[in-house]
């Protein structure tokens, strides 16, 4: 099922959110202070290509990486959430949605705060 729903959501925008991550992320790299940030915008673009079978672990948490969570809602994680939110909720309106709508519940829930997290594949 893994493979499919990867395959079907990469087919039914999963290839574009990707590309949006990817522009965005080489844009804040561009400048110096926005690098980290970029890092997190490649981790969100690489889930976001194929988000069935991945799994987010928590890291340690740092005063660091609680400042910049608190820096990325404010600017960028609100917006981003809201739209995986809206997408999530139109998806799950059909029972066929449903799974891709739980795929992005779960990227709503990184890119609210995706720093101090780790991504697993199963």
């Amino acid at each position: 099922m893994t493979l499919l729903g990867n395959f079907i959501w990469i087919i039914l925008g999963g290839f574009v959110t990707f590309f949006e991550y990817l522009f965005a992320g080489l844009i804040l790299c561009v400048t110096i202070v926005g690098i980290p940030f970029g890092l997190q915008c490649f981790k969100l673009a690489f889930v976001s290509l194929a988000p069935f079978g991945v799994e987010f672990r928590d890291q340690p948490s740092t005063g660091l990486s609680t400042l910049f969570n608190i820096v990325w809602l404010i600017f960028a994680g609100i917006w981003i959430a809201l739209t995986h939110l809206f997408f999530g909720a139109l998806l799950c309106i059909t029972i066929i949605g449903i799974p891709f709508g739980r795929q992005h519940f779960k990227l709503m829930g990184v890119a609210l705060t995706p720093f101090g997290k780790t991504y697993i594949r199963r």
